[in-house]
């Protein structure tokens, strides 16, 4: 990675320019300074809900035009803030909570101003995917960020099969009206041993991380109403690192089946391993099963 560089840097606010900047995804404290200073400073503040966004703007004391810039207005407001941006207006474009783009509106308005020649200028922060990915406790140095699932059955079912076999860990967002048929799916899918990490409501007052299998996510999902509100963020671990988990399972169970009975055996490999015992003790009913064929 590169390191920061030396030195000062040219900290003015650009005519011209679309500044793309990230907002807290929770704690309002989550904002940086260049994020607040380029808020206060640019011509306009094009939101996904400027309802939502007042209260962010009111808290730093910042007094500045909104333009409402969401799924359902894009295409006019696109050509709008693009024809502003021309004759010279800076501009920020926020979402309602982290990093625009990731799963939020602002494609459209980028594009067109790649094309149209305008400057365009990151402002890094909060992204509830990175911080996901920071505390899962999962192997992050290849991942797929697949957005939300869909939301009926069938096609939610269909997208986990064409990615069961995925290497990368994956990172979903889910919403807590679907967050129990999603676990399910997954863990149907991908097994219920997969490892995975549920992280709900990031930096807010009810953050929760948790990480088990997926089987076990889901029943202490079940377990407590309370865990199912609020937005979700899922990381799953790929393919191969289920594999060998599921390889190693064998083995031991293996071993242990020589010696013990079937629910012993599970029992003693769902210390070693870590696994859910249920499945573990169906794994090894499957195994002395074949020993006796």
């Amino acid at each position: 990675m590169d390191q920061p560089s030396e030195g000062k840097f040219d900290v003015s606010t650009k005519p011209g320019t679309l500044y793309v900047v990230a907002t807290p995804i929770g704690n309002l404290e989550d904002l940086s300074p260049r994020a607040a200073r380029i808020l206060a400073e640019v011509d306009l503040i094009a939101a996904e809900d400027t309802r939502h966004s007042q209260v962010l703007l009111r808290e730093r004391g910042i007094d500045k035009p909104l333009r409402a810039y969401h799924e359902f207005n894009e295409r006019e407001a696109t050509v709008d803030l693009i024809e502003q941006l021309q004759r010279g207006a800076s501009i920020a474009l926020i979402s309602d909570a982290g990093t625009p783009l990731i799963s939020d509106p602002g494609y459209r308005l980028v594009v067109a101003a790649h094309d149209a020649g305008i400057p365009i200028a990151p402002v890094p922060g909060p992204s509830a995917m990175l911080a996901a990915l920071s505390v899962c406790g999962l192997g992050v140095d290849r991942f797929g960020f697949e957005g939300y699932l869909p939301a009926a059955a069938a096609q939610r079912r269909a997208r986990l099969e064409r990615l069961a076999a995925d290497t990368r860990t994956l990172v979903f967002y889910e919403a807590p009206h679907r967050i129990e048929a999603a676990l399910e799916d997954l863990a149907a899918v991908f097994g219920a041993a997969r490892q995975a990490a549920i992280a709900r409501e990031l930096t807010k007052r009810f953050e929760t991380i948790r990480r088990d299998g997926l089987g076990k996510l889901l029943e202490w999902l079940r377990a407590d109403p309370d865990q199912r509100k609020g937005e979700f963020v899922v990381v799953i671990e790929g393919a191969a690192a289920a594999a060998a988990d599921a390889a190693e399972s064998k083995r031991v169970l293996g071993v242990l089946l020589e010696h013990l009975s079937v629910r012993d055996a599970a029992a003693v490999a769902a210390e070693l391993t870590g696994r859910g015992r249920k499945e573990l003790y169906a794994l090894a009913l499957e195994l002395r099963g074949r020993d006796e064929d």
